[in-house]
Protein backbone atom coordinates (compact mmCIF):
# COMPACT_ATOMS: atom_id res chain seq x y z
CA UNK A 1 0.00 0.00 0.00
CA UNK A 2 1.37 3.39 -0.96
CA UNK A 3 1.51 6.37 1.40
CA UNK A 4 -1.49 8.68 1.60
CA UNK A 5 -2.88 11.44 3.78
CA UNK A 6 -6.06 11.05 5.83
CA UNK A 7 -8.59 13.77 6.64
CA UNK A 8 -11.99 13.80 8.34
CA UNK A 9 -14.44 15.98 6.43
CA UNK A 10 -16.02 18.77 8.47
CA UNK A 11 -19.07 19.10 6.20
CA UNK A 12 -20.68 17.52 3.17
CA UNK A 13 -19.70 20.45 0.94
CA UNK A 14 -16.08 20.32 2.12
CA UNK A 15 -15.99 16.59 1.48
CA UNK A 16 -17.25 17.18 -2.05
CA UNK A 17 -14.68 19.91 -2.65
CA UNK A 18 -11.85 17.75 -1.30
CA UNK A 19 -12.90 14.81 -3.48
CA UNK A 20 -12.22 16.91 -6.60
CA UNK A 21 -8.50 17.07 -5.85
CA UNK A 22 -6.28 14.82 -7.99
CA UNK A 23 -5.69 11.54 -6.20
CA UNK A 24 -8.39 12.06 -3.57
CA UNK A 25 -10.91 9.37 -2.61
CA UNK A 26 -13.88 9.42 -0.24
CA UNK A 27 -13.98 6.60 2.31
CA UNK A 28 -16.76 5.39 4.62
CA UNK A 29 -16.87 1.62 5.23
CA UNK A 30 -13.86 1.01 3.00
CA UNK A 31 -14.78 -2.63 2.36
CA UNK A 32 -13.88 -2.37 -1.33
CA UNK A 33 -11.51 0.60 -1.46
CA UNK A 34 -9.05 -0.73 1.13
CA UNK A 35 -8.78 -4.07 -0.67
CA UNK A 36 -8.00 -2.25 -3.90
CA UNK A 37 -5.41 -0.09 -2.16
CA UNK A 38 -3.63 -3.13 -0.74
CA UNK A 39 -3.34 -4.54 -4.26
CA UNK A 40 -2.36 -1.12 -5.66
CA UNK A 41 -5.28 -1.20 -8.06
CA UNK A 42 -6.30 2.07 -6.40
CA UNK A 43 -3.49 4.37 -5.24
CA UNK A 44 -5.11 7.48 -3.75
CA UNK A 45 -2.88 10.18 -2.30
CA UNK A 46 -5.62 11.41 0.07
CA UNK A 47 -8.53 9.72 1.86
CA UNK A 48 -11.49 11.84 2.96
CA UNK A 49 -13.41 10.17 5.80
CA UNK A 50 -17.14 11.03 5.79
CA UNK A 51 -18.20 8.79 8.68
CA UNK A 52 -18.76 11.71 11.07
CA UNK A 53 -21.07 13.56 8.69
CA UNK A 54 -24.87 13.39 9.30
CA UNK A 55 -25.49 10.90 6.50
CA UNK A 56 -26.44 7.82 8.54
CA UNK A 57 -30.22 8.20 8.89
CA UNK A 58 -33.16 6.34 7.30
CA UNK A 59 -36.07 8.77 7.08
CA UNK A 60 -39.64 8.70 5.80
CA UNK A 61 -40.40 11.15 3.00
CA UNK A 62 -43.51 13.25 2.60
CA UNK A 63 -44.39 11.28 -0.54
CA UNK A 64 -44.50 7.97 1.36
CA UNK A 65 -41.05 6.70 0.42
CA UNK A 66 -37.72 6.49 2.24
CA UNK A 67 -34.54 8.52 2.24
CA UNK A 68 -31.45 6.45 3.08
CA UNK A 69 -28.28 8.33 3.96
CA UNK A 70 -25.05 7.49 2.16
CA UNK A 71 -23.34 6.10 5.29
CA UNK A 72 -26.20 3.89 6.48
CA UNK A 73 -24.67 0.45 6.99
CA UNK A 74 -26.02 -2.38 4.84
CA UNK A 75 -26.92 -4.42 7.94
CA UNK A 76 -28.92 -1.55 9.44
CA UNK A 77 -30.72 -0.91 6.17
CA UNK A 78 -31.65 -4.58 5.69
CA UNK A 79 -32.94 -4.81 9.28
CA UNK A 80 -34.98 -1.59 9.27
CA UNK A 81 -38.66 -2.42 9.82
CA UNK A 82 -39.85 -0.05 7.08
CA UNK A 83 -37.49 -1.64 4.55
CA UNK A 84 -38.45 -5.19 5.54
CA UNK A 85 -42.19 -4.49 5.41
CA UNK A 86 -42.40 -2.16 2.41
CA UNK A 87 -39.30 -2.93 0.32
CA UNK A 88 -38.69 -6.62 0.95
CA UNK A 89 -36.80 -7.02 -2.33
CA UNK A 90 -34.18 -4.55 -1.06
CA UNK A 91 -33.81 -6.20 2.34
CA UNK A 92 -33.35 -9.62 0.77
CA UNK A 93 -30.86 -8.31 -1.79
CA UNK A 94 -28.75 -6.74 0.96
CA UNK A 95 -28.77 -9.91 3.03
CA UNK A 96 -27.66 -11.89 -0.03
CA UNK A 97 -24.53 -9.76 -0.36
CA UNK A 98 -21.09 -10.38 1.14
CA UNK A 99 -20.86 -11.62 4.75
CA UNK A 100 -22.39 -10.35 7.99
CA UNK A 101 -19.09 -8.75 8.99
CA UNK A 102 -18.82 -6.87 5.71
CA UNK A 103 -22.48 -5.81 5.80
CA UNK A 104 -21.81 -4.29 9.23
CA UNK A 105 -19.26 -1.94 7.64
CA UNK A 106 -20.43 -1.51 4.03
CA UNK A 107 -22.50 1.59 3.31
CA UNK A 108 -25.33 2.58 0.99
CA UNK A 109 -23.18 4.97 -1.04
CA UNK A 110 -20.19 2.65 -1.10
CA UNK A 111 -22.29 -0.26 -2.31
CA UNK A 112 -23.29 1.76 -5.37
CA UNK A 113 -19.68 2.72 -6.03
CA UNK A 114 -18.02 -0.68 -5.56
CA UNK A 115 -15.91 -1.72 -8.49
CA UNK A 116 -16.06 -4.87 -10.55
CA UNK A 117 -14.77 -8.16 -9.16
CA UNK A 118 -13.12 -9.13 -12.46
CA UNK A 119 -9.95 -11.06 -11.56
CA UNK A 120 -8.01 -9.27 -14.30
CA UNK A 121 -9.00 -5.89 -12.87
CA UNK A 122 -7.59 -6.99 -9.51
CA UNK A 123 -4.33 -8.34 -11.00
CA UNK A 124 -2.05 -5.43 -11.87
CA UNK A 125 0.17 -7.74 -13.93
CA UNK A 126 -2.63 -8.30 -16.45
CA UNK A 127 -4.02 -5.86 -19.05
CA UNK A 128 -7.31 -4.22 -18.07
CA UNK A 129 -8.88 -1.23 -19.77
CA UNK A 130 -10.90 -0.40 -16.66
CA UNK A 131 -7.76 -0.15 -14.51
CA UNK A 132 -5.33 0.99 -17.20
CA UNK A 133 -7.16 2.50 -20.21
CA UNK A 134 -5.79 1.33 -23.53
CA UNK A 135 -3.98 -1.72 -22.16
CA UNK A 136 -6.54 -4.24 -23.42
CA UNK A 137 -9.09 -6.62 -21.87
CA UNK A 138 -7.61 -9.93 -20.74
CA UNK A 139 -11.06 -11.29 -19.93
CA UNK A 140 -12.13 -11.34 -23.59
CA UNK A 141 -9.97 -14.37 -24.30
CA UNK A 142 -9.42 -15.50 -20.73
CA UNK A 143 -11.43 -16.91 -17.84
CA UNK A 144 -14.69 -14.98 -17.93
CA UNK A 145 -17.16 -17.12 -15.95
CA UNK A 146 -18.39 -14.14 -13.88
CA UNK A 147 -18.53 -11.68 -16.75
CA UNK A 148 -21.27 -9.84 -18.62
CA UNK A 149 -23.34 -11.22 -21.49
CA UNK A 150 -25.30 -7.98 -22.01
CA UNK A 151 -24.24 -4.34 -22.33
CA UNK A 152 -20.51 -5.08 -22.65
CA UNK A 153 -18.12 -3.74 -25.30
CA UNK A 154 -14.88 -4.83 -26.95
CA UNK A 155 -13.12 -2.70 -24.32
CA UNK A 156 -14.57 -4.39 -21.22
CA UNK A 157 -16.90 -7.29 -20.36
CA UNK A 158 -16.85 -6.94 -16.56
CA UNK A 159 -20.15 -7.24 -14.67
CA UNK A 160 -21.43 -4.98 -11.91
CA UNK A 161 -21.11 -6.81 -8.56
CA UNK A 162 -23.85 -5.11 -6.48
CA UNK A 163 -26.92 -6.91 -5.15
CA UNK A 164 -28.36 -3.77 -3.60
CA UNK A 165 -28.24 -1.84 -6.88
CA UNK A 166 -30.30 -4.52 -8.65
CA UNK A 167 -33.11 -4.15 -6.10
CA UNK A 168 -32.88 -0.36 -6.30
CA UNK A 169 -33.22 -0.57 -10.09
CA UNK A 170 -36.46 -2.54 -9.72
CA UNK A 171 -37.73 0.00 -7.18
CA UNK A 172 -36.94 3.03 -9.41
CA UNK A 173 -34.71 4.59 -6.77
CA UNK A 174 -32.88 7.88 -7.24
CA UNK A 175 -29.41 8.90 -6.06
CA UNK A 176 -28.98 12.27 -4.36
CA UNK A 177 -25.62 14.01 -4.70
CA UNK A 178 -24.02 17.28 -3.61
CA UNK A 179 -21.13 19.12 -5.26
CA UNK A 180 -18.52 21.53 -3.97
CA UNK A 181 -20.88 24.45 -4.53
CA UNK A 182 -23.61 22.89 -2.40
CA UNK A 183 -25.77 22.13 -5.42
CA UNK A 184 -27.97 19.05 -5.09
CA UNK A 185 -28.52 16.71 -8.03
CA UNK A 186 -30.93 13.77 -8.21
CA UNK A 187 -29.92 10.95 -10.57
CA UNK A 188 -32.32 8.13 -11.51
CA UNK A 189 -30.69 4.81 -10.64
CA UNK A 190 -31.13 3.78 -14.28
CA UNK A 191 -28.74 6.58 -15.27
CA UNK A 192 -26.25 6.27 -12.40
CA UNK A 193 -24.09 3.38 -13.66
CA UNK A 194 -22.55 3.56 -17.13
CA UNK A 195 -22.00 0.95 -19.80
CA UNK A 196 -18.31 0.60 -20.72
CA UNK A 197 -18.39 1.67 -24.37
CA UNK A 198 -15.01 3.15 -25.20
CA UNK A 199 -14.37 4.46 -21.66
CA UNK A 200 -14.72 1.48 -19.29
CA UNK A 201 -12.63 3.22 -16.62
CA UNK A 202 -15.63 5.49 -15.88
CA UNK A 203 -18.13 3.49 -13.82
CA UNK A 204 -20.79 6.09 -12.98
CA UNK A 205 -22.21 9.45 -14.02
CA UNK A 206 -20.87 11.19 -10.91
CA UNK A 207 -18.98 14.37 -11.76
CA UNK A 208 -15.69 15.51 -10.29
CA UNK A 209 -16.28 17.07 -6.88
CA UNK A 210 -19.66 15.37 -6.45
CA UNK A 211 -20.44 12.86 -3.70
CA UNK A 212 -23.45 10.70 -2.86
CA UNK A 213 -25.47 11.94 0.12
CA UNK A 214 -28.53 9.66 -0.01
CA UNK A 215 -30.60 7.17 -1.96
CA UNK A 216 -34.32 7.91 -2.32
CA UNK A 217 -37.07 5.32 -2.67
CA UNK A 218 -40.52 6.23 -4.02
CA UNK A 219 -43.63 4.82 -2.30
CA UNK A 220 -43.57 1.01 -2.39
CA UNK A 221 -45.09 -0.44 -5.57
CA UNK A 222 -47.94 -2.96 -5.38
CA UNK A 223 -47.23 -6.62 -5.88
CA UNK A 224 -45.11 -9.52 -4.70
CA UNK A 225 -41.42 -8.69 -4.20
CA UNK A 226 -38.79 -11.38 -4.81
CA UNK A 227 -34.99 -11.41 -4.92
CA UNK A 228 -33.30 -14.56 -6.16
CA UNK A 229 -29.53 -14.91 -6.44
CA UNK A 230 -27.84 -17.83 -8.17
CA UNK A 231 -24.21 -18.24 -7.14
CA UNK A 232 -21.47 -20.82 -6.80
CA UNK A 233 -21.92 -21.22 -3.06
CA UNK A 234 -24.63 -20.34 -0.53
CA UNK A 235 -22.91 -17.29 0.98
CA UNK A 236 -20.14 -14.77 0.41
CA UNK A 237 -20.23 -15.12 -3.37
CA UNK A 238 -21.15 -12.76 -6.19
CA UNK A 239 -24.10 -13.45 -8.44
CA UNK A 240 -23.86 -15.52 -11.56
CA UNK A 241 -27.42 -14.35 -12.21
CA UNK A 242 -29.76 -12.47 -9.89
CA UNK A 243 -33.32 -11.28 -10.38
CA UNK A 244 -35.20 -8.58 -8.48
CA UNK A 245 -38.89 -8.92 -9.35
CA UNK A 246 -41.98 -6.97 -8.33
CA UNK A 247 -45.04 -8.71 -9.76
CA UNK A 248 -48.62 -7.47 -9.41
CA UNK A 249 -51.17 -10.18 -10.07
CA UNK A 250 -54.70 -9.99 -11.43
CA UNK A 251 -57.52 -12.52 -11.54
CA UNK A 252 -56.54 -13.51 -15.05
CA UNK A 253 -52.76 -13.55 -14.68
CA UNK A 254 -50.21 -10.74 -14.34
CA UNK A 255 -51.24 -7.09 -14.18
CA UNK A 256 -47.73 -5.59 -14.20
CA UNK A 257 -44.13 -6.49 -13.43
CA UNK A 258 -40.74 -4.95 -12.85
CA UNK A 259 -37.68 -7.10 -13.52
CA UNK A 260 -34.08 -6.13 -12.80
CA UNK A 261 -31.10 -8.42 -13.31
CA UNK A 262 -27.65 -8.69 -11.78
CA UNK A 263 -24.57 -10.61 -12.90
CA UNK A 264 -25.45 -10.11 -16.56
CA UNK A 265 -24.22 -6.63 -17.40
CA UNK A 266 -21.91 -3.78 -16.34
CA UNK A 267 -24.92 -2.17 -14.63
CA UNK A 268 -28.18 -3.45 -13.15
CA UNK A 269 -30.13 -4.57 -16.21
CA UNK A 270 -33.78 -3.82 -16.89
CA UNK A 271 -35.65 -4.25 -20.18
CA UNK A 272 -38.94 -2.31 -20.49
CA UNK A 273 -40.02 -4.38 -23.50
CA UNK A 274 -39.83 -7.54 -21.40
CA UNK A 275 -41.97 -6.01 -18.68
CA UNK A 276 -44.50 -4.87 -21.26
CA UNK A 277 -44.86 -8.46 -22.46
CA UNK A 278 -45.95 -9.45 -18.95
CA UNK A 279 -48.52 -6.69 -18.52
CA UNK A 280 -51.95 -8.29 -18.82
CA UNK A 281 -50.46 -11.63 -19.88
CA UNK A 282 -51.35 -15.08 -18.66
CA UNK A 283 -48.94 -16.66 -16.19
CA UNK A 284 -47.71 -19.64 -18.18
CA UNK A 285 -44.48 -21.11 -19.51
CA UNK A 286 -45.00 -19.67 -23.00
CA UNK A 287 -45.28 -16.14 -21.61
CA UNK A 288 -42.27 -16.60 -19.34
CA UNK A 289 -40.13 -17.86 -22.22
CA UNK A 290 -41.14 -14.89 -24.39
CA UNK A 291 -40.17 -12.52 -21.59
CA UNK A 292 -36.78 -14.23 -21.18
CA UNK A 293 -36.18 -13.90 -24.93
CA UNK A 294 -36.85 -10.15 -24.69
CA UNK A 295 -34.51 -9.80 -21.70
CA UNK A 296 -31.71 -11.66 -23.46
CA UNK A 297 -32.02 -9.89 -26.80
CA UNK A 298 -28.45 -9.26 -27.97
CA UNK A 299 -26.89 -11.46 -25.28
CA UNK A 300 -23.45 -12.84 -26.10
CA UNK A 301 -21.30 -15.30 -24.19
CA UNK A 302 -17.50 -15.25 -24.28
CA UNK A 303 -16.77 -18.93 -23.61
CA UNK A 304 -16.65 -19.55 -19.88
CA UNK A 305 -19.84 -17.55 -19.28
CA UNK A 306 -22.00 -18.99 -22.09
CA UNK A 307 -24.02 -20.86 -19.46
CA UNK A 308 -25.41 -17.56 -18.11
CA UNK A 309 -27.85 -17.27 -21.01
CA UNK A 310 -29.81 -20.50 -20.36
CA UNK A 311 -29.34 -19.98 -16.60
CA UNK A 312 -31.09 -16.61 -16.88
CA UNK A 313 -34.04 -18.25 -18.62
CA UNK A 314 -34.40 -20.86 -15.87
CA UNK A 315 -33.97 -18.36 -13.07
CA UNK A 316 -36.53 -15.96 -14.49
CA UNK A 317 -39.04 -18.75 -14.96
CA UNK A 318 -38.51 -19.86 -11.35
CA UNK A 319 -38.97 -16.30 -10.04
CA UNK A 320 -42.14 -15.65 -12.02
CA UNK A 321 -43.56 -19.04 -11.02
CA UNK A 322 -42.85 -18.25 -7.36
CA UNK A 323 -44.53 -14.85 -7.71
CA UNK A 324 -47.68 -16.36 -9.17
CA UNK A 325 -47.87 -19.01 -6.44
CA UNK A 326 -47.25 -16.59 -3.56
Amino acid sequence: MKAFTYDRAASVVRAAAASARPGAKVIAGGTNLLDLMKLQVETPTQLIDINRLPLDKIEDTAEGGLRMGATVRNSDLAADRRVRERYGVLSRALLAGASAQLRNRATTGGNLLQRTRCSYFYDVSKPCNKRDPGSGCAALGGFNRMHAVLGASDQCIAANPSDMAVALRALDATVETVNAGGEVRVIPIAEFHRLPGKTPEIDTTLKAGEIITAVMLPPPPPGVQIYRKVRDRASYAFALVSVAAIVELSAGGIRSARLAFGGLAPKPWRVPQAEERLAGASADAKTFDAVATAVLDGARGYGSNDFKIPLTRRTLRAVLTEAVRT
